[in-house]
Formats: structure tokens, sequence, C-alpha cells
């Protein structure tokens, strides 16, 4: 099933998210280009395992800028968001610390397995 960035980011919710640091504090924003000259502000602000996502073109602690296309497929899990920054396919401005956060308020791989999981199935076989 394909997700964009648009879908992913207005799904996510305010819940409390364990997999983000206790300490993780921040505000992001996201730049997502379209083909033509427009471009959507998307803001988060993470506190207290927490995600609150707005629309907004309010400065923030970082910034990532994007084409579509390239969100659309870390929201999908289907790139890192450190390999897309190596492929130089987005830039980041600000707190880094909070880029290393993106891994976690984004999926992963859609076929991905957590290794103990693994191991237990493996383990299973035999």
């Amino acid at each position: 099933m394909t997700v964009s960035v648009t879908e992913y980011l207005r799904g996510l919710g305010s819940g409390r998210r364990p997999d983000l640091p206790e300490t993780a504090n921040g505000t992001l924003r996201f730049d997502v280009r379209d083909a033509g000259s427009s471009t959507e502000h998307w803001y988060l602000t993470v506190a207290d395992q927490h995600v609150d996502v707005t629309r907004s073109d309010e400065d923030a602690d970082l910034v990532v800028r994007a084409d579509r296309r390239v969100l659309d497929q870390l929201a999908a899990g289907r790139i890192h968001p450190a390999t897309a920054l190596m492929r130089n396919e987005l830039t980041v401005r600000g707190d880094f610390r909070l880029f290393m956060l993106l891994r976690r308020i984004f999926p992963g791989p859609p076929d991905a397995r957590h290794p103990r999981e693994a191991a237990r199935r493996e383990d299973a076989a035999r």
C-alpha cells in the first residue's frame, strides 16, 4: 500500500510515542516541494514522547526540505532519512540531533522484522 507524506503526517496523531527518547524536545518543519513552484509546510512539535502535527511555515529548530517523491518514500518506509540525506535528496538546516528522530517518527521498511522475533522463529523451525 502506498502512503503519501501528507496522509502519514495527518494520521500521525498526538498519542504517546514510547520509541522516542524522553529527553527529545524540539520543533521540526517539513518543506514538501511539489513539481511546480508550490511548497507544503508541516510543523511537528516533539515533547515528552508526544508528536503534535500542524500546518505552518513558522521557524523550527530543524527544517527538512525535499521533493514530495522523496518524502513519500520516507513515509512509506522505503527510504531511511540518513540515506536520503547522503544521496542529497533532502536538505536539513538547524539542530541535527532532531534529524536523528526521523527514523523513529517515520516507519521502517514494510518487510522489516525485529531481530529477536526472527531468531525465535528460526529456533522454532529447528
